[in-house]
């Protein structure tokens, strides 16, 4: 029985008001701990790619290699490689394998080469922070990032448009803001900005393009896969002397397996 019907329908109101200023209470702190999880989470991982990066020089790149393959001794490569997060240049569902010591696929068939043999063609070159530096075959950009840390300006240049555009965004969105990314046929260089003091082409072609060395300044270093597509190549080093485009000195440097150079001559 109610004895005072107005007075109960006052208490059910107060029972049914939410309490707001308690719940934001509880919830900030959550929202507070539960950032402060992931940001610890996403330091933990950063931690851990910086010791494989470590552990991958130490063990793959300055070390002695099978075959009698040299060990790459130039310091500021070495470096290079231990700032570099290799890790941000391979697919998501790679990036746990970046620091392993093999080739990663990239998509449209193509790959970022094993640690050593992209650290081998960079000190090949003799980079100087001077310098100025073209790359063919951008792929997903990190060979233009380790150049970056060792040289004034890189230009680079990938013929597959996804590849090419990703690799623009992921290298802006890096902070690697002396790249330039150019999605155009590499066969034929980047005459608007040649010479270049060193050329990295990190496909097989079945010949030296001549437009590169064309562009290679005197004195300068190019490094090139040589042989046919799927077989194994040889990696070349082309020194320019200073007498012309003719004036040039090959060495043969080891066996490879790259992917082959798309376009130029194979496009005609």
């Amino acid at each position: 029985m109610l004895l005072n019907p107005a007075l109960a329908t006052k208490s059910t109101t107060l029972h049914k008001r939410p309490n707001h200023r308690n719940s934001y209470r509880i919830c900030i702190p959550v929202l507070f701990s539960v950032l402060a999880g992931a940001f610890a989470l996403a330091q933990s991982d950063e931690d851990s790619f910086r010791q494989r990066r470590d552990e991958m020089v130490r063990t793959q790149i300055a070390a002695s290699r099978w075959g009698g393959a040299e060990a790459v001794r130039d310091a500021r490569v070495l470096e290079a490689f231990r700032e570099v997060p290799r890790h941000r240049f391979a697919p998501a569902g790679l990036a746990p394998h970046a620091y392993e010591d093999r080739p990663l696929p990239i998509g449209y068939g193509q790959t970022i080469s094993q640690p050593y043999i992209v650290a081998k063609m960079t000190e090949l070159v003799e980079p100087k922070k001077d310098y100025r530096a073209l790359e063919i075959g951008t792929g997903s950009g990190y060979q233009a990032a380790i150049l970056s840390r060792l040289v004034a300006e890189v230009y680079t240049i990938e013929i597959v448009e996804p590849l090419g555009a990703a690799a623009r965004k992921r290298l802006a969105d890096l902070g690697y803001r002396n790249v330039d990314v150019r999605i155009e046929d590499g066969y034929y260089g980047w005459p608007e900005k040649a010479p270049f003091d060193c050329i990295v082409v990190t496909a097989a072609a079945n010949h030296i393009p001549p437009p590169l060395i064309e562009q290679l300044k005197p004195g300068g270093r190019m490094v090139i896969p040589v042989g046919n597509p799927f077989q194994t190549q040889r990696l070349v080093l082309v020194s320019k002397g200073t007498k012309g485009s003719r004036d040039i000195r090959v060495q043969e440097i080891m066996p490879v397996m790259f992917v082959p150079l798309v376009g130029g001559l194979d496009r005609k």
